[in-house]
């Protein structure tokens, strides 16, 4: 049996994908990773890989770190709502956020960007956000591969990846070794529900019948669709320089699993951190998130950040100067706990009508 395609030679384009799009995509985006160059990357693309100086960086003896993630189902609600600049943002957050936390400095990024058919409007405006991410960061975007797919997404959809590494001399490395009973844990606000809890957040969106499009109940001047797309923090340039000091004795940056489970990973044996939930108000969007679902505070905890982006653990005695100095960097801060003797874990809690509680509450996870 023969058709129409069997008599004609075969392009690439006539199975969906177009060449010619994904070189004009690469040369829109040049100037964006040009935009990024650092001491080490010229950030230069176009190359079959990215080459970085760490001599030129100005290390002596590091330490390499690599962290890699993606956005998860936030992708989704972007996707919808036709809103993809600050997506990028997002996935260098959960990047280098996560290297900062061993103490390292984020040198280089690439990324991945699949889809069905290549929209080189959406492309671009994501890779602009990928940019500005690394900006924040103080990263070079160095590379990363753009593949267009045809039957592996539905119209419309794509998927990102980002891969970082980073550089730590070695004595200044945060291994979470020195946290002892007595230090403080300081909490550094997030800009919202960053990348996380989004299947949660778009579940409630359909039994709640929320409108994206519309300003948030709680906050009339913003969409909410805004509002739960606001990009994840980036946290490196405030709390390097406090890191490179010996100032910070662990970070944990506050990912899925909330604060009660990513606290433990940066504890050593015999440490547990007591978090009070009480020490700083629950922002607004949380609230209503909460409201919506009519979610249990232990559950809050272990879900979102619920207002707390990334913990600092530091001395007693130097926590008032730590919090000035971040808070001279921009950043909110609040004392919300202390590290006891006991098995490694931690503990949030909070009193009646702290997070909506009909009673006092307490939530524990042991790392």
């Amino acid at each position: 049996m023969s058709n129409d395609l069997s008599k004609k030679p075969l392009t690439y384009a006539d199975a969906g994908v177009s060449i010619a799009a994904g070189n004009a995509l690469v040369k829109a985006i040049g100037p964006l990773a040009k935009s990024t160059a650092r001491p080490g990357a010229n950030a230069e693309l176009g190359g079959f890989g990215g080459f970085f100086d760490l001599k030129a960086a100005g290390y002596e003896d590091p330490l390499l770190v690599a962290a890699n993630d993606g956005v998860g189902t936030k992708l989704k609600l972007a996707i919808d709502t036709g809103k993809h600049d600050g997506v990028g943002i997002d996935l260098v957050a959960m990047c280098v956020n996560d290297l900062v936390v061993q103490g390292a400095e984020p040198l280089f990024f690439l990324d991945y960007y699949a889809t069905g058919k290549l929209d080189n409007e959406a492309a671009t405006a994501v890779v602009a956000s990928i940019a500005e991410g690394c900006r924040q960061a103080g990263c070079a975007l160095i590379g990363g591969e753009t593949a267009e797919m045809p039957g592996m997404y539905s119209a419309g959809d794509y998927d990102l990846a980002g891969f970082c590494v980073g550089a730590v001399d070695r004595a200044k490395a945060l291994t979470g070794n020195r946290v002892a009973p007595g230090d403080i844990v300081l909490g550094l606000a997030s800009s919202g529900v960053h990348s996380n809890g989004f299947s949660l957040v778009r579940r409630l969106i359909e039994v709640n019948g929320w409108k994206l499009d519309r300003p948030a109940l709680f906050d009339q001047d913003r969409l909410l669709a805004d509002i739960l797309l606001e990009p994840t923090r980036i946290y490196v340039k405030s709390l390097l320089p406090l890191v490179r000091e010996g100032k910070i004795k662990a970070l944990a940056h506050i990912t899925g699993g909330g604060l009660l489970e990513n606290i433990p990973r940066v504890l050593p044996e015999g440490a547990h951190a007591v978090i009070d939930a009480d020490s700083w108000p629950l922002p607004r969007l949380f609230a209503f998130l909460q409201a919506g679902g009519s979610i249990e505070p232990a559950e809050l905890a272990r879900t979102f950040n619920c207002g707390i982006g990334m913990v600092a653990i530091v001395r007693e005695d130097e926590a008032a100067q730590i919090i000035e100095r971040l808070e001279a960097a921009g950043e909110t801060v609040f004392r919300i706990g202390i590290v006891e003797a006991g098995e490694t874990g931690c503990t949030v809690s909070g009193s009646a009508d702290t997070w909506s509680a009909r009673e006092s509450w307490t939530a524990t996870h042991h790392g």
